[in-house]
């Protein structure tokens, strides 16, 4: 009996020296890729998780017999269909999309360029829905991508009214620079934050590129929590604070769907 739970045991012990799972290691995996580089060699999703290739060569084997991850034809490696299934099915955030949608075409349809809808994720931004037009002005930001939070107008939004202890951490850091308007000085950003806390939106132009300029204010559910930014990009010139009053009603539509249908 004893010989048997030793041996029961053992299984469960990770087989690897640092004592590291192999659920940890598969999501390392799944890690490895991003929204800009959606294929990759087995080679290339070794280094970027920090294993061994036949150690990555066999976790991916593993899920793409699952169908998390499915092989390209020249044998490069993506995201499978099952995946996408399972976070689409079980996204926390699919009520918040759902609400949001119709209120996001009229403001697409308004704009003409990019609308979007985004929630913090840790320090960061993760945006959940975007419209664009075939000639809209430039923009970095994909669906399920991440931009640093002082960096565009949905992640100042959702850091202006984020918890105090966010604000500290970010503010504590080097801010990465994007173009020569990007906010890098930890007390003008203080400043940023303080105004839109005050004014209720914020207008950067040329923030992220130098033709652009972002606009966003908070999405409020039924208790007065923010718990989204939505935003537009436009072209950077002076037409762009133009979008606040539209951009200041949808959120407020958006605000009364989620008090009516339950969301977020």
């Amino acid at each position: 009996m004893d010989n048997a739970v030793s041996m029961d045991e053992s299984r469960a012990v990770p087989r690897v020296a640092t004592g590291e799972s192999s659920l940890s290691r598969a999501v390392r995996v799944l890690e490895a890729f991003t929204s800009d580089e959606p294929e990759l060699g087995v080679t290339e999703v070794a280094r970027r998780a920090g294993l061994h290739v036949a150690t990555a060569s066999r976790i991916v084997g593993q899920l793409a017999g699952h169908g998390l991850l499915e092989r390209a034809p020249d044998r490069r490696v993506r995201i499978g269909m099952r995946m996408w299934e399972l976070a689409s099915r079980a996204s926390p955030t699919r009520s918040l999309r759902d609400a949001a949608m119709p209120y996001l075409e009229d403001l697409h349809a308004v704009v003409g360029h990019h609308a979007q809808l985004a929630v913090l994720e840790g320090d960061e931004v993760l945006f959940l829905e975007r419209l664009s037009a075939r000639d809209a002005v430039v923009n970095f930001s994909r669906i399920a991508g991440r931009l640093p939070l002082h960096v565009s107008s949905s992640g100042t939004v959702l850091l202006a009214f984020g918890p105090q202890e966010l604000q500290e951490r970010v503010l504590a850091r080097p801010l990465e620079r994007y173009t020569d308007a990007t906010v890098t000085s930890p007390a003008r950003l203080r400043a940023t934050l303080e105004q839109v806390r005050r004014q209720g939106w914020v207008l950067l132009p040329g923030h992220v590129h130098e033709d652009a300029a972002g606009v966003a204010v908070p999405v409020r559910n039924g208790l007065g929590e923010v718990v989204a930014a939505l935003s537009v990009i436009v072209p950077n010139d002076e037409r762009a604070p133009s979008a606040v009053p539209v951009l200041l009603a949808t959120a407020r539509g958006i605000g009364r769907s989620l008090t009516v249908g339950g969301g977020a």
